[in-house]
């Protein structure tokens, strides 16, 4: 069987995971039916650190244990859960444990990982995140840099080329953060010739921006406070299922023109048009298409030498921010269908897979004829031994025809 490569794209709200084989495709990991793992870590009095859906609904009962957000806790060295305090380190590598259980449960071993961090991370950073997989048993592991995963993505799955001289524009908009980075192509590979980003702007943020607008109308209901500050376990529960309910209404109008959606609590359903969340997503916008310029600028990057631009990340996906980058850049942006998965694939397929060292069978053993006992060579007869016989010979025929006369 061929060996496995894990590429592994650590979010702030989630967390993918790509895994292929050396001679297949790459295939995302399913965690519970979902590519999206939540990066959310519960500290459990009895089972220690969880991660993923199982922590999200923990937390539910115990808000207080839950960190939804460990990436950006990197820089904090320690965290406290509820009553008892956990290094970052551990907390990430719950999450890593995690996905290296499920790609060891689905392709049966991992024998190379790669994982993603944002460009501008420096070493102490880096290290952090290293540490967390060496703790999540994936010691070893490659780094790459988020963006050059996604222009690996761009060639390699793509089929898009980047010729020297040339770079791509990756504007990553995920749940939680914003990066804009102009990755060139040389001799050596892709380089990140200029990033820079928004921590406080994602996915995340466009749904809250949502909840705002519902605000307006339905804000003065009884339990609209109680929605908002919940306090029992009820009342978390049904803040935890209204804010899934909001951010599946925001990915519905990628498509749609209006989303339905029932506010827990009230007991009314609530609307939302593509007009409207344009209207607020267009401000928060605003400001990753300035990044994204100035990125370009630094770069020195002229029109001519886009090879692309590369939207990244789920909340890329939603209409406006394609318009608004066709506008600023003049150049229309590259949209996929899953644009979560990039940076996971990418890194996947960033290093090929060296099939393990196996020695050649032994060559088969020549086959050789059944031994022949050797022949008995001839005795040739001495000299001697033929004239006394020619003699004979001779006497035997004298004599015969000396009675042959006298019968006559």
């Amino acid at each position: 069987m061929s060996p496995v490569a894990l590429g592994v794209d650590f979010g702030t709200s989630h967390t993918v995971a790509v895994w292929r084989r050396d001679d297949g495709p790459a295939v995302p990991l399913l965690f519970d039916g979902s590519p999206l793992l939540p990066s959310g870590v519960y500290a459990d009095t009895v089972d220690g650190l969880r991660a993923g859906r199982a922590a999200a609904n923990a937390a539910r009962v115990d808000p207080a244990r839950f960190e939804p957000n460990p990436k950006r806790r990197v820089d904090d060295g320690s965290l406290l859960l509820g009553e008892d305090e956990f290094a970052v380190v551990d907390v990430i590598a719950a999450v890593l444990t995690r996905v290296r259980a499920e790609a060891v449960r689905v392709a049966g071993a991992v024998d190379a990982v790669v994982l993603t961090h944002p460009a501008a991370w420096g070493p102490r950073r880096r290290l952090v995140l290293e540490d967390a997989a060496e703790n999540a048993g994936l010691a070893g592991a490659t780094l790459l840099p988020e963006p050059v995963a996604a222009a690996r993505y761009f060639t390699t799955v793509l089929g898009r080329r980047i010729s020297a001289g040339q770079a791509v524009v990756v504007f990553d908009l995920g749940g939680g953060t914003f990066d804009a980075s102009v990755v060139t192509a040389g001799g050596g590979g892709f380089e990140v010739a200029a990033v820079d980003g928004l921590e406080s702007l994602g996915g995340v943020d466009v749904d809250q921006a949502l909840i705002e607008l519902l605000a307006r109308v339905h804000g003065e209901r009884e339990g609209w406070s109680r929605l908002m500050s919940p306090e029992s376990p009820r009342e978390r529960a049904a803040r935890r299922l209204f804010t899934e309910d909001v951010r599946m209404a925001k990915e519905a109008l990628s498509t749609d023109s209006r989303a339905e959606l029932p506010i827990p609590l009230l007991d009314v359903p609530a609307m939302l048009t593509r007009e409207e969340l344009e209207a607020v997503t267009g401000r928060l916008l605003e400001g990753a298409v300035a990044t994204t310029r100035a990125v370009v600028r630094a770069a020195k990057l002229t029109p001519e030498r886009i090879a692309g631009v590369f939207l990244v990340g789920g909340a890329s996906r939603m209409p406006l921010v394609a318009t608004m980058l066709h506008r600023a850049l003049g150049v229309a942006p590259t949209v996929i269908e899953q644009p979560e998965l990039v940076v996971a694939q990418g890194a996947a397929v960033s290093v090929p897979v060296a099939a393990p060292v196996v020695a050649p069978p032994p060559a088969p053993a020549p086959v050789r004829p059944p031994p022949v006992a050797p022949r008995k060579p001839k005795r040739r007869l001495d000299w001697r031994w033929r004239a006394a016989i020619a003699l004979a010979i001779l006497l035997a025929a004298s004599i015969l025809v000396t009675q042959l006369t006298k019968v006559n």
